[in-house]
């Protein structure tokens, strides 16, 4: 199990005496289950994306922690590392290599012997529908096959959690489904799955449980028809908007 507890972290802006503090992220708790897609809502500058930075180490909390098992993020990262895929929504690819080459590559960093880096390959490249251009160079490929490459990557290491910042950002609707269907998958395998996105169909579809960030802090958490009943909203959209559009009103 992932758990997150009390989870925030503060940026500094400007110098001097006009310097100031900014809380991206504010006392944040939830938890997710292996089996379970949980999705991180909001719109942009929510605190999702540094969420996620702190669930994968790359940066520190200002307070708070998050544990896998008994492992917390603060004392224990290089096991933290070694037991998540992290995608962010920036990840860059080296256009001059193949999927193929950026496979074998990933895997060596994660300390994989060279049979186990050949059998995530072939799984990976079927799952998801990449045979036909591992060979390619990445400056040849498609977005959509650019985004399965570094799913693939991130996944290397056959993780037991999966963080993934925006997973279909900027994809047609084919491979959206692959990459979701992939997912889905993943998460039956008895995966942890957390995802942050802004795309509220894409999150009913996909995801067990979902927390609304908004300014930071958590303002609804729990399943759909959780979610709902405790609303006067039929649906998890309007729920959405009646925290970040002026005037709303969740109640």
């Amino acid at each position: 199990m992932l758990r997150v507890e009390r989870l925030s972290k503060e940026f500094q802006n400007g110098r001097g005496r006009s310097k100031t503090t900014v809380k991206a992220v504010d006392n944040l708790c939830f938890q997710c289950q292996p089996g379970e897609i949980y999705g991180l809502l909001g719109p942009n500058g929510a605190g999702k994306t540094t969420t996620l930075r702190c669930l994968s180490t790359l940066i520190k909390p200002t307070s708070g922690n998050v544990f896998i098992d008994q492992f917390n993020v603060l004392e224990h990262g290089q096991i933290f590392r070694s037991r998540i895929g992290f995608l962010t929504s920036d990840m860059k690819l080296d256009g001059y290599f193949t999927p193929d080459y950026m496979m074998n590559w990933f895997g060596r960093l994660n300390k994989m012997e060279a049979g186990r880096i050949e059998q995530q390959k072939e799984k990976l490249f079927n799952d998801l529908q990449m045979t036909d251009f591992v060979n390619k160079k990445i400056d040849q490929l498609s977005t959509g096959m650019k985004q399965k490459t570094a799913v693939a990557i991130s996944l290397i290491h056959d993780p037991e959690v999966i963080i993934f910042d925006e997973p279909t950002n900027g994809l047609d609707i084919v491979t959206s489904k692959a990459v979701t269907d992939f997912l889905v998958s993943r998460a039956e395998s008895g995966k942890i799955v957390i995802i942050s996105t802004h795309n509220m169909t894409i999150a009913e579809k996909l995801c067990h449980r979902f927390g609304i960030l908004v300014d930071g802090e958590l303002k609804e958490e729990g399943t759909l028809n959780e979610i709902i009943e405790g609303s006067t909203r039929d649906n998890l959209e309007d729920v959405f908007f009646s925290y970040i559009l002026p005037g709303g009103s969740h109640v």
